[in-house]
Formats: structure tokens, C-alpha cells, sequence
């Protein structure tokens, strides 16, 4: 682990065997050890949301998890999904041993861990590896620059085939980042989904962005109506909708990628 990188495990003193990873000053991950069920931040539960919907419940899936930090997602799939095949992506190999000791993932979890960046991993798995793929990944509170471009978004999508690819980006009005790598997405995926809190669509706040996209159907009804019903209700963006308000732009390329813009005052809601 670097030694300029400050990594803190902070115990939730309401809720023992809960934890937030934190990485200089911004909280990574919350992770309930007893009950991977319990999602804290919004975003993670969209992720959930995303993937209940999409395959029946209790079904096994091929998930890969690009950016591990406390492996929330990974957690909860292993949970609702027993049997599920999970492989994280995650190049820190000093944070994943911290993790792991104080933070365990439970038995027979089917949750592997590869202590590579997502551009090598991805490029190292077969056609049609995945049926889900999560770009859940920063650097701090930035987003890397070379995991939005058009070139590993094409790889992206040969990994995952007919599959979902998940991205979780953070911006704010006008969103100049968020439709860069819109239109990245949809120069190899013809199905999009946008979802994001209603402050944020309305340009009130900085904040997580989450995108789906896919060769087949999205199920956006059924999200719909998780959205409305949701502890922390959210606003799901069709793809028509989503390609009215944030299609515009050109996508990032490997010769001009960027890091997604930071949160202003160093806001720390990622997870």
C-alpha cells in the first residue's frame, strides 16, 4: 500500500460487525460483516437493485468486480446469489489483506480476489467470462482515467457479452464527465439506463451517477418502481431519457482519458 495513502477501518458504533473503509478521507466502502444485506449508501443499493432485477432472484451469476475496496457488492451477490462465480479486481494488495483480517468474507464465498488494475484484469478474461461486470473503482475520490475510455469499454463488452455492465461515475451539473463516457458506452452498447438521486439530476449536488448498459432488455419498469420504493428513493432515466440528457459529447479515448472531476470540499460519500 503506498505510504502516502492514509486507510483507516472505522468501526459503526451503532451497528457492531459494521465498518467503513475510509482512503485519504474518503469512505470507500460500509460493510455490515454479520448482514452483507445491509447497504448504507445509495449508489451500492442501485447496484443491487440493478442486478435483483435483472436475473431471478436466487440465481447464481458470473460476476466481475472492477476496483474491490471493501467488496460490498461481492458481498451482497454471495449473499442473495449462493454459488455465485465472483472474481474482484483489485490491484491493492496491502488494502485487500487489511480488509480481509479485519473485515472476512464469509466461507465458501465463490468471491476471488486478483491483485491486478481492471484494464489488465479485463484483458486477461475469455469472451463471454462474465454475466455482470461492476465498475466500481476510484482512486481516492477519482474515478481512474483509463477505466471510461472507448477502448476499455469495447473490451468491456466483449468480456460480458449479452450481459450487464454496471458503472458507477460521480459528477455534477452539467455533467460534462457523465456524457463523455455516455457516449463511449454507446458507441458498443444499444441499451442504456441511467439512474441517479433526484438533487443530482437537478444539479443541486455532486454526486454518484449510475449507469447500465446492455446488448438486450434493461428491465427499467421493475426498477422504476424499486426507485420509488426505496429507504433512499432515486430517479431511474430510460434510455430514451437518458440519451435526451446525456448523450451529447465525445467519448474519452486513451489518448485524451480523464479522471472524473473532484468533489467539491472532498466529499466523501463513494463506497
Amino acid at each position: 500500500m503506498p505510504t502516502s495513502r492514509v486507510v483507516e477501518i472505522v468501526p459503526d458504533r451503532e451497528h457492531p460487525g459494521a465498518f467503513t473503509l475510509r482512503v485519504d478521507g474518503t469512505d470507500q466502502s460500509y460493510v455490515d460483516v454479520a448482514d452483507p444485506t445491509r447497504l448504507e449508501f445509495d449508489y451500492v443499493q442501485r447496484i443491487a437493485d440493478v442486478i435483483d432485477t435483472w436475473a431471478t432472484a436466487g440465481e447464481p451469476l458470473r460476476v466481475v468486480h472492477v476496483g474491490g475496496a471493501g467488496m460490498t457488492v461481492a458481498r451482497y451477490v454471495a449473499a442473495t446469489r449462493p454459488r455465485s462465480a465472483q472474481v474482484v479486481l483489485e490491484p491493492d494488495e496491502a488494502l485487500t489483506a487489511m480488509v480481509r483480517a479485519q473485515m472476512p468474507l464469509p466461507p465458501r464465498s465463490g468471491i476471488k480476489v486478483r491483485p491486478v488494475d481492471g484494464r489488465a484484469g479485463v484483458a486477461a478474461m475469455r469472451d463471454d467470462f462474465a454475466e455482470v461486470l461492476v465498475l466500481d473503482a476510484f482512486d481516492g475520490a477519482r474515478i481512474p482515467a483509463d477505466l471510461t475510455t472507448a477502448e476499455f469499454i469495447t473490451d468491456v463488452a466483449r468480456v460480458v457479452g449479452d450481459g450487464l455492465f454496471v458503472l458507477n461515475l460521480a459528477d455534477r451539473a452539467p455533467f460534462a464527465y457523465v456524457r463523455r463516457v455516455m457516449r463511449g458506452v454507446l458507441g458498443v452498447f444499444p441499451e442504456v439506463m441511467l439512474s441517479a438521486e433526484p438533487a443530482t439530476l437537478k444539479g443541486r449536488r455532486f454526486g454518484n451517477v449510475l449507469v447500465t448498459a446492455s446488448r438486450g432488455p434493461i428491465p427499467v419498469v421493475p426498477l422504476t418502481r424499486r426507485a420509488a420504493s426505496s429507504p433512499l428513493p432515486y430517479r431511474v432515466l430510460s434510455h430514451h431519457e437518458a440519451l435526451e440528457r446525456f448523450a451529447g459529447g465525445t467519448p474519452f479515448t486513451d489518448a485524451d482519458a480523464e479522471r472524473s472531476p473532484a468533489p467539491p470540499g472532498g466529499a466523501t460519500f463513494f463506497a
